[in-house]
């Protein structure tokens, strides 16, 4: 089957969040299952060099953005066997930084048309276009609107993937008329309280909509968290799935990640092995016992941050723990995480930046892993913890209430901790309890062994978007 998959960024181009890494790993999951799978993206000025000079121009269309005619070329490179697509065009996307303009609406419109004109350009009959997130939300509309008298696209299908509903691409209504050239046939599937919502429309003409868990699927009908699209979500029956991503075993993998500082399998001396190095690296005492608690997370609301500053310096002061933070996001917790860092030196290290080599390390030395998230709709970071034996301690909510069972000492089944209510004290119980079985070395060597021989591959969410292809394309 030929299947054309369409984001805005992916693994090794350009990342600035999970999205990217689904989008860097399932085409090779799709492609082991014997599909043809390509990818499209933005060619950003933020791509590196490495990847923009092996780059090949494939040719160049005229691109309508309303009644605007715009430049628009095709590049191309082959990366582990998956051919890429680049949508080049300098004005909307030769800037630093991925989103976040005034004219993001326009940008996304570009190319979300881009994609659909360059198709015969690069000779590509797709069977199935799988789009992610907001901003490739509007093909699924523009594929029934401009293109289905064509013969060539007649037979396209397409499945739209949640990836989080907080970002739904809302815009000014004319943005409808005046970009994407549709009329008012179009009002009801898109209009969101007298504006424009790319991800409305992606939801309402897409075949099938697929979000990353099934526990995030559920949640998403409910007025807590489909903000304001929970009635429209609710009505799609059995024409929404939830499918937990996967990670990419084959980069992830403390037996050969060239990142940290000692390769392991499952050795837990080895594994404390890189506890030590990283506590020199961030000038912590160094202690191969002392237990150590990690996040590598955005410093931002939804990652639960409001109960661990409430909870921090209770923990720090009577617990026997050493806590790293890696990450960036919102400046209030910037700084409130600084300034308790100066507070506890020896116990504490934070580091308000971003580093994929110095994230590996603290997953292969940590021996737990928090996140206490408000809402988190498939999480990748708790599959990368249990890939390198950091223990998750997580708030059952969405996709982190799939991934992560609760251990349990009786029956030494379980490959994490969890708390359901969304409150300090629930997350302050559970991580003591995680604590006292850290201490309990019969315990702890079952529960490590349990995330060790967990499964966190592609192989099956693939399988399952395979199933959905085929069933759309048969109808």
């Amino acid at each position: 089957m030929k299947i054309l998959i369409a984001a805005a960024e992916s693994t090794p181009f350009v990342k600035t969040g999970g999205l990217a890494d689904v989008i860097g790993a399932l085409p090779k999951a799709l492609k082991q299952n014997g599909e043809d799978v390509r990818v499209i993206l933005p060619k950003y000025r933020g791509i590196s060099g490495e990847y923009r000079d092996a780059m090949s121009h494939m040719g160049e269309v005229k691109v309508y953005v309303g009644w605007r005619s715009q430049y628009c070329g095709i590049e191309t490179l082959v990366h582990e066997g998956i051919p890429i697509y680049f949508i080049d065009n300098e004005y909307y996307f030769g800037r630093d930084g991925v989103y976040g303009y005034m004219d993001d609406g326009e940008r996304f419109a570009f190319f979300n048309r881009a994609v659909l004109e360059v198709l015969r350009l690069i000779d590509f009959q797709a069977e199935v276009i799988h789009c992610h997130d907001w901003h490739t939300a509007m093909i699924p509309m523009l594929l029934q609107a401009h293109y289905q008298h064509d013969p060539f696209y007649q037979d396209m299908r397409t499945v739209f993937t949640i990836h989080n509903l907080l970002y739904q691409g809302v815009f000014p209504y004319e943005v409808m008329g005046d970009l994407l050239g549709l009329d008012n046939q179009y009002y009801l599937g898109v209009e969101y309280y007298g504006k424009m919502n790319f991800m409305k429309a992606g939801i309402t003409y897409s075949d099938h909509v697929t979000t990353v868990s099934p526990t995030y699927a559920r949640e998403i009908q409910t007025s807590y968290y489909g903000n304001g699209l929970d009635g429209l979500l609710s009505s799609l029956g059995g024409k929404l799935t939830g499918i937990v991503n996967g990670i990419d075993t084959k980069s992830y993998n403390p037996n050969s990640d060239s990142h940290i500082y000692v390769k392991y399998r499952s050795n837990l001396a080895k594994k404390k092995e890189n506890k030590v190095e990283l506590q020199r690296e961030l000038n912590l005492p160094s202690n191969p016992d002392i237990p150590m608690i990690a996040m590598v997370t955005r410093l931002v609301e939804m990652k639960g941050l409001d109960l661990v500053i409430r909870s921090l310096d209770e923990l720090l002061q009577h617990e026997n723990i050493q806590v790293v933070v890696l990450g960036t996001g919102d400046s209030s917790y910037e700084d409130w995480f600084r300034e308790a860092a100066y507070r506890y030196p020896e116990k504490l290290s934070v580091q308000i930046r971003f580093s994929e080599g110095l994230s590996r390390k603290i997953y292969a030395a940590s021996d737990l892993f928090l996140m206490p998230s408000k809402f988190e709709p498939c999480g990748i970071s708790q599959l990368l913890a249990l890939r390198y034996g950091s223990i998750p301690i997580v708030r059952e909510t969405g996709g982190l209430n799939d991934t992560v069972q609760a251990y349990n000492e009786f029956t030494g089944e379980g490959n994490g901790f969890s708390f359901g209510a969304y409150n300090a004290y629930d997350m302050m119980h559970t991580i003591k309890r995680a604590l006292s079985i850290y201490n309990q070395s019969d315990h702890w060597r079952q529960i490590t062994k349990n995330a060790f021989n967990g499964d966190y591959s592609w192989n099956v969410s693939a399988k399952e978007y395979t199933d959905i292809y085929h069933s759309i394309s048969t109808r």
